[in-house]
């Protein structure tokens, strides 16, 4: 089973959808905690749904349980904690939450994508969830678009 992740930051709309396209996806799940927020331009939870059946044949999906908690992501963003702190606390939450044995394999019966705002995987909690289903499910890989 592959799994992709994506960020949509720096992104236009013509080279986030045509990412996805090319991979094949067929199934968007957004793991971000406000998929609503004021800089999500295209990606804006509201409208997303739509744009990727239109665009690319995809569906939508909102799984919050591979969402930091808002303590977690405000402490980063606040400088508060550094990454590797938060990394820490974002894997603890995922091995609390048992997102192994809750997380229906079946969601990633199709062409799959985890989806966050950061243009970037290396500091993105889409690249530790990925990893940390990648470390429990057999056969599973992981390709950053």
């Amino acid at each position: 089973m592959e799994i992709y992740t994506v960020g949509f930051a720096g992104k236009t709309a013509q080279a986030f959808f045509g990412a996805l396209k090319r991979a094949g996806v067929r199934r968007v799940i957004d793991v971000r905690l406000r998929p609503n927020g004021g800089l999500s331009l295209f990606a804006r939870g509201t409208d997303l749904p739509f744009l990727l059946r239109e665009l690319c044949g995809a569906e939508y999906v909102r799984e919050p349980l591979l969402a930091p908690t808002k303590e977690i992501l405000s402490d980063y963003r606040k400088k508060r904690t550094d990454w590797p702190e938060y990394e820490r606390r974002f894997r603890i939450l995922l091995d609390e939450r048992d997102i192994a044995r809750k997380l229906d394999k079946k969601l990633f019966g199709v062409p799959s994508v985890l989806l966050c705002s950061e243009a970037k995987p290396e500091q993105c909690h889409r690249r530790l969830a990925a990893e940390y289903l990648r470390s429990h499910w057999s056969g599973v890989t992981v390709t950053h678009l």
